[in-house]
């Protein structure tokens, strides 16, 4: 069974986001890099924050069809403009600081827990557009050196930042990612538990 959508006067039903047992929402998070080995940074609709295009997992969607999903609506680009390099060995977990938890809602969501996907570019960037949706994700974006995503995110997302960049970074840098940045914290440089 969906949410209801009452946007506009409207009512539909919603398909409903994967919300496991422990209450962990099910999503997929996206890397997009180019040929130089930047990465992709939405900067959000409205507000000031960046990060890497990401979206829930419906109820009976995988992951892979997920990302495709997510990948269009947030980004504009199909599955034709990538190149799927490949992707986490497993879920990667934050939880939400509790004042971003939403007491109220049924099933209760406490974080998320991620698969991430790292994409190449094959396409052209004028193929990136924001307009898929009624309420774009992003309203900006501009390629980054591969470490800087970390600095830029929501603070409680920042290790799981960490963790996909550090598993992932190989299939981009076959010698190893580049050495992190004098601004890196000590405890980023290991992958936090998931």
């Amino acid at each position: 069974m969906g949410q209801l959508d009452h946007r506009a006067g409207t009512t539909q039903q919603l398909p409903m986001d994967h919300i496991d047992t422990d209450g962990f929402r099910a999503n997929v998070g996206i890397i997009i890099a180019n040929d130089d080995g930047r990465l992709l940074l939405g900067g959000r609709a409205g507000h000031s924050g960046w990060q890497f295009p990401q979206g829930g997992i419906l109820v009976d969607e995988s992951p892979e069809d997920a990302l495709y999903r997510e990948l269009q609506e947030e980004v504009g680009l199909l599955p034709e403009d990538v190149e799927v390099l490949g992707g986490t060995s497993d879920w990667i977990k934050y939880r939400l600081p509790s004042r971003f938890v939403r007491r109220n809602s049924k099933p209760l969501c406490i974080g998320q827990k991620q698969r991430w996907f790292l994409l190449r570019l094959v396409s052209s960037e004028d193929r990136l557009r924001f307009d898929s949706t009624d309420t774009p994700e992003f309203d900006r974006w501009r390629w980054v050196e591969y470490w800087r995503p970390v600095k830029e995110v929501v603070y409680f997302k920042r290790r799981v930042y960490v963790h996909a960049l550090n598993e992932l970074g190989p299939l981009v840098f076959p010698e190893g990612p580049p050495p992190q940045p004098r601004w890196w914290p000590r405890e980023w440089v290991a992958a936090p538990d998931s």
